[in-house]
C-alpha cells in the first residue's frame, strides 16, 4: 500500500478527503477530480519535423491554409467544452475534468502542429482502423488510440519496446499470434496491428464491461488494472475515475489523453488548426507474393519509388519480402498491382545475384585465392604463424612482405600474445598475359598465307617418270606410291637430310606424294617444264602446310593437375588461354581437381 501512496499526488489526496467530508457520491469524483503531476504520453513528443518529411506527407497532402486563414489559438470555456464533449455521437463516455482540459489544451494549443500533420495522415489511416473496428463490432472512436500510442507513425518504437501504430509489446504480440522476426513485424502493419488491435480491446472489454477499463488496460495490462480494482475496495461497480489514484502514473493520462484525441480531431477546426488535407487520393490494393524479392527490384521495373513502397508496406523490415517461405501481402497503387502479377518473372530476375540467397555453399580453404581486375592477375595466400618470443607486428611485416596494419586487420587483434596462432594474407599481382591477341594473329596469318597451286600440280606430274611402265599408271592408287617411296626413304634414312638437299626436286616429290596419301592423284595437267624452278625458291616449304593440314589433326596433348595448380597457371605453362583450355574440356567454370587429366592442345 505504501508503493501505491507513492504514486498519489497530494492533490488526489486532497480531492478525495473533499469528496468524502461532504458526502458527495464517489461518481463525481470524474467531474472534480485533479492531478498537478500528468504524465503525457510518449506520442507528444514526436518530431512534427520529421513527420512532414514523411513521403505520404509530402507527396500526397498539403496544409490547408491561405492568406484568409487564422491561425491563432483559441480557449473555449470550460462550459464549451463541456458541452462539446457531450455532443460527440461515441458509444464511449467522454466526461470533462481538470486533466482532461490539460490534454485537450496541449493538443489544441502547444501540439497544434502534430494535430496538423495527424489529420494528414488520418485520411490514409482512419478508414484501415474503422474497418477493422466494425469487423469487431467495438465503438469507431477507439480509431483515435493509435493518436496517443505512436501519433500515427507504424514505425514507432516507445522507450519499453512498444512497436507499430498501436504500440504493440513483444508478449501482447506474439500471443495475438502475430509474426515478429528480423524480416517482418506485423505490429507495424496497418492493417493487420488494427485487427489485432481491435481483437484485443473487445477481449479487454469482456473481462471488464467498462470501456475506460478496457482502454487502461490495454495501456498498462490487465494485472496492474487489477490490482488497482482490489486496492480501491469492495463495493460498486467501479469504473476508470475511480481506481485512478491506483493506476500507474502514466496510464492515468490515458484515458485523459483519449478522450483529448477525439476532441482534437472533431474540433480542431473550432481552435483555426489547419488539417494537412489530400492532394489527391491514394488508392491501394493488395497482391500476394509466393517468391522472395527485394523492394528495389519493384522499384527499379515498376518505377516506384521506394519510399512508396516502404510507407505502404512497413512490415517488412530489411525491404525484403520473402514470398518463398510463404506467401505475404504486397500493398501497392492500385494501377500498379496489376502490372506487379503481369511482370513478375522479370521482377524477381532483375539484379537476382544482388539478392540471392544460396542454399549451398562450399566453404574456402583459405589457401590461395585468386581474382582479375582486368590489367594484373592478383594472388592472396593465407599464411599461418606461431608467435613466438620476440615477433613483433612489424618483424613479422619485414618477414613476410606485408604490412603490420593488415596482420592486426586481419585477426582484430592490437597486441601478440605467444603462443597464438595468427593468420598472415599476402598478396602477389603479376601482370595479365595478352596471349590470345597473339594467337588469333598466328591463326590469321596461317590462313591467310598463299599456297600455289602450280608447284603441287608440277610435282604431281613430274613424279610418274617412274611409273609409266604399265598403261594403268592412272589408275595406280596413292599406297603404291606411297610404298615406292617409302622403300627409298627407309634405304636412305641415315642419309635423309644430305639427299634433301642435294636433290630438292626428288624432296618435292617425296613431301608432295605424302600430303596427298588421303587423295586420288590427278592426271598432269600442266606442262613439266614449269617443275624446273630454282632451288633458292624452296617451294617444297610451301608444301608442307597443306600437308600437315590434311594428314588430319595431331594427336591431343593431355595434361595432369598438380596441388596449386589452377587453369590460369596451366594456360600459361602451355601457351593458351583459359577460354580455350574449358572449350577443350567442355566446361565454363574454373574448378579443377588434383590428378585430373584435361586436354591442353
Amino acid at each position: 500500500m505504501k508503493r501505491v501512496l507513492r504514486h498519489i499526488t497530494s492533490g488526489l489526496l486532497l480531492t478525495l478527503a473533499a469528496a468524502g467530508a461532504s458526502g458527495a457520491d464517489i461518481l463525481s469524483v470524474r467531474d472534480t477530480i485533479t492531478d498537478p503531476h500528468i504524465v503525457y504520453p510518449y506520442s507528444f513528443e514526436a518530431d512534427t519535423h520529421l513527420m512532414m518529411q514523411n513521403w505520404y506527407m509530402q507527396n500526397y497532402t498539403e496544409l490547408a491554409r491561405n492568406e484568409f486563414t487564422n491561425n491563432t489559438p483559441v480557449y473555449p470555456t470550460d462550459e464549451e467544452l463541456t458541452q462539446r464533449l457531450l455532443t460527440m455521437p461515441t458509444a464511449i463516455e467522454m466526461p470533462f475534468n481538470s486533466i482532461v482540459k490539460s490534454y485537450i489544451n496541449m493538443y489544441v494549443d502547444r501540439r497544434r502542429n502534430l494535430v496538423e500533420n495527424m489529420l494528414g495522415m488520418s485520411t490514409y489511416y482512419m478508414p484501415i482502423f474503422e474497418a477493422a473496428l466494425e469487423q469487431e463490432g467495438v465503438p469507431l472512436e477507439l480509431k483515435y488510440l493509435p493518436i496517443i500510442e505512436s501519433a500515427l507513425n507504424p514505425n514507432a518504437v516507445s522507450p519499453v519496446g512498444a512497436t507499430g501504430l498501436w504500440q504493440f509489446m513483444l508478449p501482447t504480440a506474439r500471443g495475438l499470434g502475430m509474426e515478429i522476426n528480423s524480416l517482418v513485424d506485423e505490429r507495424r502493419d496497418p492493417v493487420t496491428s488494427s485487427r489485432m488491435a481491435a481483437r484485443y480491446l473487445k477481449q479487454l472489454y469482456d473481462i471488464y464491461g467498462d470501456w475506460s477499463l478496457a482502454i487502461a488496460a490495454y495501456n498498462c495490462g490487465p494485472g496492474n488494472v487489477n490490482k488497482a480494482l482490489r486496492r480501491a475496495g469492495e463495493g460498486a461497480k467501479k469504473d476508470f475515475w475511480e481506481i485512478y489514484p491506483y493506476l500507474p502514473a502514466e496510464t492515468r493520462g490515458y484515458v485523459p489523453g483519449f478522450i483529448a484525441a477525439n476532441y482534437a480531431m472533431t474540433y480542431y477546426d473550432k481552435h483555426n488548426i489547419s488539417p494537412a488535407l489530400a492532394r489527391r487520393p491514394i488508392l491501394t490494393d493488395s497482391v500476394m507474393v509466393k517468391k522472395r524479392v527485394h523492394f528495389q527490384q519493384i522499384a527499379d521495373v515498376l518505377d516506384i519509388p521506394v519510399e512508396e513502397l516502404r510507407t505502404l508496406n512497413p512490415q517488412y523490415r530489411q525491404d525484403i519480402i520473402p514470398g518463398d517461405i510463404k506467401a505475404y501481402p504486397l500493398v501497392l497503387p492500385s494501377h500498379q498491382a496489376l502490372c506487379y502479377v503481369i511482370s513478375e518473372d522479370s521482377i524477381i530476375a532483375h539484379d537476382a545475384y544482388k539478392y540471392n540467397r544460396r542454399a549451398v555453399v562450399e566453404p574456402s580453404t583459405g589457401a590461395s585465392r585468386e581474382s582479375d581486375d582486368g590489367k594484373y592477375i592478383i594472388t592472396e595466400e593465407i599464411k599461418y604463424h606461431k608467435v613466438k618470443k620476440g615477433d613483433t607486428f612489424s618483424s613479422l611485416a619485414r618477414r613476410y612482405g606485408v604490412t603490420a596494419a593488415s596482420i592486426k586487420s586481419a585477426n582484430g587483434i592490437k597486441t601478440l600474445r605467444r603462443g597464438r596462432t595468427i593468420k598472415i594474407v599476402t598478396t602477389k599481382k603479376t601482370l595479365k598475359p595478352v596471349e590470345q591477341e597473339a594467337e588469333e594473329t598466328v591463326e590469321a596469318t596461317e590462313v591467310e598465307t598463299p599456297v600455289s597451286e602450280e608447284v603441287i600440280t608440277t610435282e604431281v606430274t613430274d613424279a610418274p617418270e617412274e611409273c609409266d611402265d604399265s598403261e594403268n599408271a592412272e589408275t595406280e592408287t596413292i599406297e603404291d606410291f606411297t610404298a615406292d617411296i617409302n622403300s627409298e626413304s627407309d634405304d636412305n634414312e641415315a642419309d635423309s637430310d644430305d639427299s634433301a638437299s642435294d636433290n630438292p626436286v626428288d624432296n618435292k616429290i617425296k613431301s608432295t606424294f605424302n600430303s596427298r596419301k588421303a587423295s586420288t592423284p590427278e592426271p598432269a595437267a600442266k606442262p613439266a617444264a614449269k617443275a624446273e624452278k630454282p632451288a633458292a625458291e624452296k617451294p617444297a616449304a610451301k608444301a608442307e602446310k597443306p600437308a600437315a593440314k590434311n594428314s588430319g589433326e595431331a594427336a591431343p596433348v593431355y595434361h595432369k593437375v598438380k596441388k596449386g595448380e589452377t587453369f590460369s597457371k596451366i594456360a600459361r605453362r602451355y601457351g593458351t588461354t583459359v577460354k580455350k583450355l574449358q572449350q577443350l574440356n567442355g566446361t565454363d567454370g574454373s574448378k579443377i581437381n588434383v590428378g585430373q587429366r584435361i586436354r591442353v592442345k
